[in-house]
């Protein structure tokens, strides 16, 4: 959105205020002070960006501020970033080149800005072949500079803190590829905090009634966790006090994001989410020699106050994660009965667990602290290893990036007594692909502590592997089932898709002669309904299973190919829609329709026609909760819950599918899964089917209890019209006595 008017006096003056506000920030920092170069970058920024506002309507040269002030402030970056940042959508938005940028600035911050302009406008493309692509631009880059990923995920965060300005339907798309793919780089990265935000930000946008209903449970909390802070540190600052520790404590307050999660990956209600409080002590070492006894040291002084608990104890001290991070965490019982996690951390590892990768240029020339960058080095060899393998599907290389993004590390000795770090929850055939290609291939088994284990035992923190392999041995598709690490995925499928090519060849030769043969002609849509019928994805999946003869072409086809194609039931929902209202300027430039349906366009579910639509079996919507439709390739419409995991993965990768849904259906039944646990009692199952079958008059379709030592849990499915009803439900459930949780079980 242009104008080409100046701005007002008093935007003039925020802008003033905004690079001052950068230009104080830099001069409190360690780095060297160019100030002149980061004012000439603002000048060119400035005079690039004039008379330009933002969705939001202020003045465009307040995004470069902000990731410049992100950029400097919580990522601890120097002159060239804060440069490149001001400068980061100038090629991109405006009329100046990579080569200007390279003769008033230099070579180092063209290089840096031409990478940010390359990934311009968000990982993913319009198209799913340019998704993939634009992806690997953006990992590629980060061997020649770390600094553009870095400048790219601030960039990144200003736009999530300024989403309230876009329409629902991009700040779904924007959401989800945050949550998917940024918040886990930037935990890569070693950014915590930024990932913290990153993650609470998408789940704000995706679940805003959710994140409302949580804020407001903790803000009712806020007097009781302020009191047990209290109670709890005082006899730790007595003790630290005594020891001549210099060190600063705080409390740490779950985030929303990391709640919900919590509720739902255990089935729990607020109520039940017991370490919403952590504490956090970061102490100044007398010497970099002594700050790893001395983090042991506080940690003991914590154990003569309260007890641990014995199972919580993580040294990433002794063993940094894979990015870096190093920290004790010891779960502490307090005398109000409560666990309450204490993080123990000198002020350098601190620095490494807020900036990152960005801290531990700090001390890196430090003779006395060794750096330790082989496991993002190593992080970084395997990204290249999977960039060199063309995958066609760009959502499957997507995903084996993910998998690489996220992990608790484990610590695997060779036979030779090598120490490796693998991904938690790896597998003997994981760890055969991380030796090498050729191990992983003919992987037979392994001699784990001298025991002979099977390629899918889940190897264990301190496990010896010794890895068995036969030629004769080759990649079968089973093993994707336990491959869990990037690398090992990445190279079976790549093994996988040799041998389907070859399919698919085979598959196509049989496929025309049968059209030859039959006197017939084929369209996209023949073929899709084909695929239909035998519940494929695609064309590509029909070839390689006449290939594999898992097919065989016959009557049934033959009549599809004959079928009068029709008008399917989403084109005529296009075609309800006027000329106008698909192409009216009250939409977004350049979202034009999608795959045969227009995305714009919200979608009503109504009892007519509720069976035109796929209800995702993956999370079971029913009306009343949140959902989002996603047009597939030939228009076919499937409705998620808003908080499905496949939803997520969706909104990463195909965003611009995206459909706005609102419930207008009163008679369809849906299928729901109720959890209950309580204590175990005569009579409990018995008060269950009452309040279900004659208060409640709802069917049960499934039932399944299970008790143990005088507790029992089990879950209940039954089919319901609402949200509504299923609510009356649990409150039902609740009433009776002994039952202590009952929560709507997430798929």
């Amino acid at each position: 959105m242009s104008d080409d008017s100046f701005f007002s006096p008093d935007e003039e003056k925020q802008i003033d205020e905004a690079f001052q506000h950068l230009i104080d920030s830099y001069l409190q920092t360690k780095h060297r002070k160019r100030v002149e170069k980061i004012t000439n970058a603002f000048m060119f920024a400035r005079q690039a960006h004039k008379g330009v506002r933002r969705h939001s309507g202020e003045p465009y040269i307040m995004h470069p501020l902000a990731v410049a002030q992100i950029v400097c402030s919580e990522i601890g970056l120097g002159s060239t970033s804060i440069c490149s940042a001001l400068l980061h959508d100038v090629v991109e938005d405006t009329d100046y080149t990579t080569d200007d940028i390279k003769n008033v600035f230099g070579p180092k911050i063209a290089q840096i800005v031409d990478g940010l302009t390359k990934i311009a406008g968000g990982i993913f493309g319009e198209k799913a072949s340019a998704q993939a692509e634009n992806f690997k631009k953006l990992l590629l880059t980060m061997s020649d500079d770390i600094r553009v990923i870095l400048i790219k995920i601030a960039d990144r965060l200003h736009n999530m803190r300024t989403l309230d300005s876009m329409l629902p339907r991009k700040q779904y798309k924007i959401a989800g590829e945050t949550l998917y793919l940024y918040a886990p780089l930037a935990y890569r990265l070693g950014l915590n905090k930024i990932k913290t935000e990153l993650e609470d930000l998408s789940f704000k946008y995706e679940h805003p009634e959710e994140y409302e209903e949580i804020q407001g449970k903790l803000s009712v909390l806020r007097e009781e966790l302020d009191r047990n802070y209290d109670d709890f540190t005082k006899p730790i600052v007595t003790k630290l006090d005594n020891l001549g520790i210099h060190y600063t404590i705080c409390g740490r307050i779950k985030t929303p994001y990391s709640i919900w999660k919590k509720m739902n990956k255990h089935s729990l209600s607020f109520e039940e989410v017991f370490d919403i409080l952590a504490v956090r002590i970061v102490f100044e070492p007398t010497s970099p020699e002594h700050e790893q006894s001395e983090c042991f040291d506080i940690y003991l002084a914590l154990t003569k106050i309260y007890k641990s608990h014995p199972d919580r104890f993580r040294d990433w001290v002794t063993h940094p994660k894979a990015n870096g991070y190093q920290a004790l965490h010891v779960t502490l019982m307090s005398n109000s009965g409560q666990w309450v996690e204490v993080q123990i951390r000198s002020t350098r590892m601190d620095d490494i667990a807020e900036q990152g990768i960005a801290a531990h240029w700090k001390y890196k020339d430090g003779a006395t602290y060794e750096e330790d960058e082989t496991e993002l080095d190593h992080w970084l060899e395997t990204i290249k290893e999977i960039l060199e393998d063309p995958q066609p599907d760009s959502m499957d290389f997507l995903d084996t990036i993910k998998l690489n993004l996220y992990s608790s590390e484990i610590f695997i000795f060779t036979p030779k007594g090598d120490l490796r770090t693998m991904p938690q929850g790896s597998t003997v055939l994981d760890f055969a692909f991380t030796i090498h290609t050729f191990m992983g291939t003919h992987c037979i088994g392994a001699k784990v502590n001298h025991k002979l284990e099977a390629v899918n035992y889940e190897l264990k923190s301190g496990d010896q592997v010794e890895i068995l392999t036969s030629k004769n041995q080759k990649v079968i598709p089973e093993w994707l089932d336990f491959a869990t690490t990037a690398k090992a995925r990445g190279k079976i499928k790549q093994l996988l898709r040799k041998e389907e090519r070859s399919n698919q060849k085979f598959g196509e030769a049989i496929f025309h002669e049968f059209l030859e043969k039959e006197e017939l002609e084929s369209d996209s849509d023949k073929i899709e309904r084909i695929c239909t019928l035998h519940g494929l994805s695609g064309r590509d999946k029909l070839m390689i299973a006449l290939g594999q003869k898992k097919i065989i072409l016959g009557d049934a086809e033959r009549n599809i190919l004959k079928g009068d194609n029709g008008s399917s039931w989403y084109r005529r929902f296009l075609s309800s829609f006027s000329s106008k209202e698909r192409n009216g300027d009250n939409t977004d430039k350049g979202e034009a329709p999608q795959n045969g349906v227009d995305v714009r366009r919200t979608l009503i579910i109504n009892d007519f026609d509720s069976h035109k639509y796929t209800f995702a079996p993956c999370c079971h919507p029913v009306p009343g909760d949140s959902v989002l439709g996603f047009a597939d390739e030939t228009g076919h419409i499937t409705i998620h819950k808003r908080k499905c995991e496949v939803a997520n993965r969706m909104k990463a990768g195909k965003g611009n599918s995206i459909l706005t849904v609102e419930w207008n259906i009163e008679n369809s039944l849906f299928p729901v899964t109720i959890y209950m646990k309580g204590i175990d009692s005569i009579g409990t199952l018995a008060k269950v089917t009452e309040v279900i079958s004659r208060k409640m008059n709802v069917n049960m379709n499934k039932l399944v209890i299970e008790s143990r030592e005088g507790l029992f849990e089990g879950t209940i499915s039954v089919m319901v019209h609402s949200l509504n009803d299923l609510e009356n439900i649990q409150k039902g459930l609740r009433k009776i006595s002994n039952i202590t949780t009952v929560v709507r079980k997430e798929e």
